[in-house]
């Protein structure tokens, strides 16, 4: 079977190497162009063009393929059997999706319709889902509206983040490419389309997203602080110091902070610290000063004394 590979992030990586493990001919990987990233605007490539070329494999960087019929050509050249896809960053065009006689592939990391776009992950740990998954889906001209192919499905840890469950679907993805690949080859698979009463969409994650409403209950601040962790991550500001909040425990609401206003210190102890919310208190555990390293909530009260009644706010 020969393969061109489309995928950008590490996500992807996993799923170029299953491929090539189970003995795919990948003739050529498709990644997003090099972009300028960080506080110094550095260019960097994309994970999967750094596996690329590890490899010694070709890589094609086209800005948008629907745009480019040039490299649509080139693909047509090549006369790949299947374009596996995982994380690209772009809508391929019918033209592209009509080349492989196996179609285009994708690998998503949701249990389809559910997360249809860009962020699945990290908004199955925010919504406080029991299980998340990959699925396999044969490509059509939507996003992410093709029919599917197969699924794989776990359960959530209780402390999941969106970096550990990020890592758990890799594996998973890679194991149910590898499966649908036989099964495309052996004319096997059984394509079912998707229920669109049952879809929904997973929105681009920003940092914004990330600045805790103190007014939200407790159980869905502790929910957002796991799903952006490790990126964009959660934070406030204290004093006019923006703080950010890696690991937090929800806790019931006390006697004594009924009258407390969200965001406020309601208890501290050597280890720990209590913050009001709308409903409930959270307890901070593990945070990060500006400019400073990750720390737990003793290493941070030893540096930063916080009493009862001083006020977290949005910042």
């Amino acid at each position: 079977m020969r393969a061109v590979f489309m995928g950008t992030p590490d996500f992807a990586v996993s799923i170029l190497d299953a491929v090539i493990e189970m003995g795919v001919d990948v003739t050529a990987v498709v990644t997003q162009p090099d972009r300028p990233k960080g506080r110094g605007k550095a260019v960097q490539i994309s994970d999967v063009k750094a596996r690329a070329l590890e490899l010694g494999l070709p890589v094609y960087q086209p800005v948008r393929i629907k745009k480019d019929p040039e490299f649509v050509e080139l693909l047509r050249e090549m006369s790949p059997d299947v374009m596996v896809v995982a994380a690209f960053g772009q809508i391929l065009p019918k033209e592209v999706l009509d080349i492989p006689r196996l179609g285009c592939i994708n690998v998503h990391a949701s249990l389809l319709p559910k997360y249809r776009g860009s962020a699945p992950i990290q908004w199955s740990v925010i919504n406080g889902d029991r299980t998340a998954g990959v699925t396999t889906m044969q490509m059509d001209v939507g996003m992410d509206t093709g029919d599917m192919l197969e699924k794989a499905e776990i359960e959530l840890a209780p402390d999941e983040t969106g970096g550990s469950l990020f890592d758990r679907l890799a594996v998973l993805g890679a194991e149910l490419i590898q499966s649908t690949l036989r099964k495309a080859e052996a004319g096997e698979l059984h394509p079912e389309k998707q229920n669109e009463e049952e879809a929904t969409h997973a929105a681009m994650l920003t940092k914004e997203m990330g600045d805790i409403d103190w007014s939200k209950d407790a159980e869905s601040i502790e929910r957002l602080i796991r799903g952006l962790n490790p990126w964009p991550s959660a934070f406030s500001a204290l004093d006019g110091k923006v703080i950010k909040i890696w690991k937090a425990q929800v806790l019931p609401e006390s006697a004594s902070s009924g009258k407390k206003e969200a965001g406020e210190v309601v208890s501290v102890s050597k280890t720990a610290f209590d913050v009001k919310t709308g409903k409930g208190l959270l307890r901070i555990l593990e945070l990060q000063p500006s400019g400073k390293k990750r720390m737990a909530a003793d290493a941070f009260l030893r540096g930063y004394p916080v009493k009862e009644g001083d006020r977290f706010v949005k910042a």
